[in-house]
């Protein structure tokens, strides 16, 4: 173990580094066999397999996206074309007998991205979040929703068990919407020195800004639906009361806070697309029929809403979506929520932005993915967003533009422009000393660093930092 520049811990060793440098290497030969493979198979098919199965992803890619931007026939029309092309696909391999040339090609090039992940996992320095000793809180404050991940607080007796560690519980009422920051600022003044949240990510930001601007630590209970906050702080979500192990052993995490518009967010902060679909009201019972039924309008409608951004020095123009996040995720995956934050005190907002205006681009973003053009995946230490159509944004009392914005999930609307900066290390978290720990998520696959890492030849400390 060596010391990072960050009072962090980075894995190494000889034993890490020789697992990494064998699986680099069957990771190359795995490549090469596919290439092999195809090579020999030139004669009986193999250029035909290439073709076909790059063909099928391009149309599966059109269909998809006429299925999401268009209503009626097309997007019937759609459906089939994107469940067809991969059928297609596989019927054309098992009636010309090339399925055995295909599925060899699949399983070498499987093999090959499974090792070249696992290489480069094990040979990427891991900085842990530096943790700090903590003392027992004396009077913590916990606010509870009992309806937040389908009734977590009562399915696990997670009342009771935090009174029973001495902390004072407020249950909030669902059929009567509270203030949770007005609470939790009463509570400060009457001497808590601790707050926590048992509910969603959005409940979550606004007791953590009180926390914050207190300098109290705060307790992540995972009673939400997704929880991606208490995921990504390494805690259980299966059972939300092993959060609690932390009043009685727990250790503090130094963590970055979002701020947009002088909102404090955990998360992320959407605009665009899924900022108009989560406004309606509908939304909340029925998710994918809501966002089908908007999705024309707002991907290729009349009057659609794009979006200008300034992210640092950059400009980023006619955004159908937006998504910025404290911390930046390891992936694009973040939008059907499989992406994932290694950590949470790098002092740099994550930045998404997608532009895809056809079926074309669609294609080209799913054979290219992060290459592709309708794709901007980057870092930054401040964004201000805007609506790129005059007039379109709508205005408040005022008559101030302003856009609709999603902040963990919940709708707001506001004045643009709107800014999203990072605090770091403003929230003191406190957590158990025992818990799962961070998801490692899987690196980016860069093919030079792995021949580097496979061959012998050093790495580079900029390599190092992509990787």
């Amino acid at each position: 173990m060596s010391q990072d520049g960050r009072g962090g811990t980075r894995t190494t060793g000889s034993g890490a580094g020789a697992a990494a440098r064998l699986l680099a290497r069957i990771a190359v030969l795995a490549a090469v066999g596919s290439l092999v493979v195809l090579v020999l198979a030139i004669g009986d098919g193999g250029l035909v397999v290439l073709l076909a199965g790059l063909l099928g992803l391009v149309v599966c890619a059109a269909g998809v996206w006429w299925f999401v931007a268009h209503r009626g026939a097309v997007r019937l029309i759609g459906a089939l074309v994107a469940v067809a092309a991969p059928v297609g696909v596989v019927v054309l391999f098992a009636h010309d007998g090339l399925w055995r040339t295909a599925l060899l090609l699949v399983l070498c090039w499987a093999l090959a991205l499974a090792c070249a992940r696992a290489a480069l996992r094990r040979a990427r320095p891991r900085r842990k979040t530096r943790s700090f000793p903590a003392r027992r809180p004396q009077r913590a404050f916990l606010i509870m929703n009992p309806k937040s991940g389908g009734g977590k607080v009562g399915r696990f007796g997670l009342v009771e068990r935090a009174e029973a560690l001495g902390a004072r519980v407020t249950v909030l009422d669902p059929d009567a919407p509270a203030d949770v920051a007005a609470l939790a600022r009463e509570a400060v003044s009457e001497g808590a020195d601790l707050l926590g949240v048992a509910g969603g990510d959005g409940t979550q930001a606004l007791v953590a800004a009180v926390a914050a601007a207190h300098d109290l630590p705060f307790l992540v209970i995972s009673a939400g639906t997704r929880n991606h906050f208490a995921l990504d702080l390494g805690l259980d979500r299966s059972d939300p009361s092993r959060c609690l192990d932390a009043l009685t052993d727990g250790e503090e995490l130094r963590i970055d806070l979002g701020d947009v518009g002088g909102r404090a967010f955990v998360n992320t902060v959407s605009f665009g697309v899924y900022a108009d679909v989560v406004q309606r009201p509908e939304y909340r019972d029925d998710k994918a029929g809501t966002a089908l039924t908007l999705m024309p309008d707002l991907l290729v409608g009349e009057g659609v809403r794009r979006l200008d951004a300034r992210i640092d020095d950059t400009t980023l123009t006619s955004q159908q979506a937006l998504l910025v996040s404290n911390n930046a995720y390891t992936s694009p995956d973040v939008l059907s929520g499989g992406g994932r934050r290694p950590s949470l005190d790098d002092g740099e907002l994550g930045v998404l932005g997608i532009r895809v205006e056809g079926a074309a681009e669609a294609a080209d973003l799913a054979v290219r993915g992060s290459q592709s053009t309708g794709l901007t995946v980057t870092t930054a230490r401040r964004v201000e967003v805007t609506s790129s159509v005059p007039g379109d944004a709508g205005t408040d009392d005022s008559g101030t533009a302003e856009i609709p914005v999603a902040v963990d999930g919940e709708a707001l609307r506001m004045a643009t422009p709107v800014v999203c900066t990072l605090r770091p290390g403003a929230l003191r978290v406190l957590v158990p000393r025992d818990r799962p720990g961070v998801v490692v998520p899987a690196p980016r696959v860069d093919w030079r660093r792995l021949f580097d890492l496979a061959f012998g030849r050093p790495v580079s400390s900029a390599q190092e930092q992509d990787g």
